[in-house]
């Protein structure tokens, strides 16, 4: 990895150009990266500081950044919906994510909600993940390794059923993004040391719904709460200050609780 706030051969750039559109490709020594009007030699980027602007041969510009986090994920191959930046970071916030968390993830997709839960939990903690379907573990392992540059001795990824796995008060947390989470609350809570959080990513209110009442069921949970972020950007021109047209609004629901310790009973609200 090259120094930070430089750009060096294996780096991930992304170039922008004066309309806002973005470009990104992996600087490779010798190679080109051609446009409808000239190219960039990648040998000319490497050594160059962040925030620069570049030229393609006939003069076309635009600034060079590395990518963040929500342009990476934006942008890698998906064998699956990816849950998107606005979600990942209320995920991280509210399951209280922390550097040394030990994290149960079933659902794994394109390894989008991984990386963020990796870099969250950092290299003093654990993520295993869980992914029934074998094309999307093998999609999202490839993900997440070009993201930190390599296999990381923190991670594990299995596939299969969630169900089908032992656990004994392993985890701080439990994150699972999949289609019915209320059949998987108890491993979930075998899984889960007193106090743990358990937070479940749905797209549906039906979902949502039956999470909820499973958690209310199970006796081995706080009553759970459950959310949704909307997203609207502005437009600021002069004193032209107003809403974008465009907003990012549904794509999911948190519901997150707490598990209790053994034996208590829960109180009723």
């Amino acid at each position: 990895m090259s120094n930070l706030g430089y750009f060096g051969a294996g780096d991930r750039v992304q170039l922008t150009d004066p309309k806002g559109k973005l470009y990104s490709f992996t600087i490779t020594p010798g190679k080109e990266w051609h446009t409808h009007k000239g190219w960039i030699t990648h040998d000319d980027l490497i050594g160059m500081p962040e925030g620069s602007v570049v030229s393609t041969t006939a003069g076309l510009k635009f600034t060079a950044f590395k990518p963040l986090l929500a342009d990476y994920v934006l942008t890698m191959p998906r064998g699956a919906t990816i849950v998107y930046p606005k979600d990942a970071a209320m995920i991280i916030g509210v399951a209280d994510i922390y550097p040394g968390a030990r994290v149960l993830e079933a659902g794994v997709g394109s390894g989008a909600l991984t990386i963020s839960l990796l870099r969250a939990a950092g290299p003093t903690g654990k993520v295993h993940s869980v992914e029934r379907r074998a094309d999307f573990a093998d999609n999202a392992r490839s993900n997440v390794d070009a993201y930190f540059e390599g296999a990381l001795e923190n991670w594990s990824l299995i596939v299969g059923d969630l169900q089908d796995q032992e656990f004994d008060s392993e985890f701080d947390r439990v994150v699972l993004d999949m289609l019915a989470p209320w059949e998987c609350l108890d491993i979930a809570a075998r899984a889960l040391r007193p106090g743990g959080v358990f937070l479940a990513y749905v797209a549906t209110s039906t979902q949502l719904s039956a999470t909820a009442e499973a958690l209310k069921e199970d006796g081995r949970f706080t009553e759970p709460e459950s959310s949704e972020t909307l997203v609207r950007g502005w437009h600021h021109e002069g004193l032209a200050v107003r809403p974008q047209q465009r907003m990012i609004g549904h794509t999911g629901f948190l519901i997150q609780s707490r598990r209790m310790a053994p034996g208590v009973e829960v109180l009723a609200r």
